[in-house]
């Protein structure tokens, strides 16, 4: 399982989070909403200190990451980040 991220998302974050160097940023299963595997459930994302990350991405020193406790939402799957262009926001899939 891994973090795919297009530089488009890397801009985003930048952008629209103010996420910097040396910030960190968690993906996680979060209450409500749903996704492909779990309904019920859906990706939420904070800035957040990693305590026992199971998936990491390093870009331009931020750190992306996913906590061990989190990995079962993604069903073993790869999280790929993008933009959504016409919307302006971020779009996630699973492969």
């Amino acid at each position: 399982m891994k973090i795919i991220m297009s530089e488009q998302a890397f801009q985003w974050f930048s952008d629209e989070m103010d996420v910097a160097q040396g910030d960190t940023i968690r993906f996680y299963a979060r209450y409500g909403g749903s996704n492909p595997f779990h309904e019920g459930f859906s990706l939420g994302m904070s800035q957040d200190s990693p305590i026992n990350p199971s998936v990491v991405l390093e870009h331009n020193g931020t750190t992306f990451f996913i906590e061990q406790d989190d990995t079962w939402f993604f069903n073993n799957h790869d999280l790929y980040v993008d933009v959504d262009r016409q919307l302006d926001e971020l779009k996630f899939d699973y492969k």
